[in-house]
């Protein structure tokens, strides 16, 4: 197959991004059939220029390849949410979580606590799954707006692993760019702390304005709780453990795995006639509460590997597209041509994370929005005279922290499917995510926070 040129390029992410804009946004479509159709076309059209079936399938192996792993990682936090409900985590961290976080600045304390949960596990997937699903529970007892809550949870979630030295997002951006760790993270804060900060306004704002809380509700809600699930102190156990999981290093799998084990024994520990075929069914099916309020009942039936399966098959699809792009050089051919055009900071900077975005948008991968433009402009970087550390902390600002905000990208679809709250709902809430490009692209225009290399004695 023949090398195709920049306008070429253009044309087939444009008429892509088209396609899939009008069937989620226009039409109100899941993401799964645009993406599904856009896979088909990229596939004519590369048989119209002479591709092989060989290098379709080389294209679409390759892809999906890249996230075999998160893959295996999503079915274990589909079993984990279900074994958490069983055995009183979740509803347990509910109960507490209305008697210790503040009503009256509810969303701005969601936000801050997910921060922190986030910071300290290093996963905002993790975060948002357990911690994140009892903070909307909460929220919508209260008679919150659910969307409003989703945006204060994903981005604390979205801060924590950014900053955090155990998240792989952190330490693949500055790995690709080829700066230190902990530098890295130091240097993220002249964009991520204003970010931040006008975050935490953003909703103490909006939540001071949403309508008093309804107690009755929350009081109802508390009793059903306790009515239905064990609440006590035992329940902190597997989220201590987590903490401890993740200070240690120890990778995703095991310590999903251990905090799946840990949570079945408390389950059989609180009701000894819950036997092995009612686990299999559990874990297989998710969790369906059967209390007599319908609210906490929506609130409580989730996770299970089957319910998983909507958002494993889009990133099937989406992560096959995006190695047919790789494959056939559509992507590159679209991003050589602007880095040798980029002559100062500013352009830099802002077209690089143009180039994240377009990544998130085209391919919907969150680790290869991160590698891409890396590869693509770390040269035009090194050509400037700017230290790795300015690379590695664009890339995060307009890669890693975008995926949630794509219904068809990987982190988009899996807190919209674990929250139950569409990306186009809570999109415009996800102030942290929306506001680390704008302060990125400031940097570069205005040279505040930029770091430049050593000139040499």
């Amino acid at each position: 197959m023949k090398k195709i040129n920049f306008g070429e390029a253009i044309i087939i992410l444009v008429l892509m991004l088209a396609i899939l804009g009008t069937g989620v946004i226009g039409f109100g479509l899941s993401p799964q059939l645009p993406v599904l159709f856009v896979v088909a076309l990229l596939i004519a059209w590369a048989k119209v220029k002479k591709a092989t079936w060989d290098e379709v399938h080389d294209g679409i192996t390759e892809g999906i390849t890249t996230a075999i792993i998160p893959i295996f990682i999503f079915l274990l936090i589909g079993t984990l949410i279900a074994v958490w409900i069983k055995a009183g985590i979740i509803p347990a961290l509910m109960v507490f979580g209305f008697n210790s976080l503040s009503v009256k600045f509810f969303v701005p304390s969601a936000f801050i606590v997910c921060s922190l949960v986030g910071l300290s596990i290093g996963s905002g997937f993790t975060t948002i799954s357990t911690v994140g699903i009892a903070i909307l529970g909460m929220g919508m007892t209260m008679g919150l707006n659910p969307a409003l809550v989703a945006g204060a949870i994903l981005s604390g979630a979205i801060f924590g692993d950014k900053m955090s030295p155990l998240s792989d997002s952190t330490n693949l951006a500055s790995a690709v760019a080829g700066s230190e760790l902990f530098a890295h993270i130091k240097n993220m804060m002249w964009t991520t702390i204003p970010a931040f900060l006008i975050s935490l306004v953003g909703f103490l704002a909006l939540g001071h304005a949403s309508k008093a809380p309804d107690m009755t509700r929350v009081n109802e809600t508390i009793n059903i709780l306790n009515q239905h699930f064990t609440i006590n102190w035992w329940a902190s156990l597997p989220i201590i453990l987590m903490f401890v999981c993740a200070w240690c290093k120890i990778p995703a799998i095991p310590t999903l795995f251990i905090n799946i084990f840990v949570s079945t024994v408390m389950i059989f520990i609180n009701d000894p006639h819950f036997t092995i075929k009612q686990l299999a069914s559990l874990v297989e099916t998710g969790f369906v509460a059967q209390t007599k309020n319908a609210d906490v009942n929506a609130l409580l039936t989730r996770g299970g590997i089957s319910n998983m399966m909507g958002t494993v098959s889009l990133i099937i699809m989406t992560l096959a597209l995006g190695g047919l792009l790789m494959k056939f050089g559509i992507v590159a051919a679209a991003m050589d041509p602007l880095a040798k055009k980029l002559n100062t900071p500013g352009k830099l900077v802002t077209v690089t994370i143009c180039s994240g975005i377009a990544i998130n948008l085209f391919v919907g991968e969150q680790y290869l929005s991160v590698i891409l433009p890396g590869r693509a402009f770390k040269g035009a970087f090194e050509r400037l005279k700017l230290d790795p550390l300015s690379l590695s902390r664009v890339l995060e600002d307009g890669g890693s922290v975008i995926n949630y905000l794509v219904p068809w990208g990987v982190a988009g679809s899996f807190a919209a499917s674990t929250l139950g709250i569409s990306v186009l709902a809570f999109l415009p809430f996800t102030f942290f995510s929306l506001l680390c490009p704008v302060f990125s692209i400031l940097s570069g225009i205005s040279g505040i926070g930029l770091k430049w290399q050593k000139k040499s004695a």
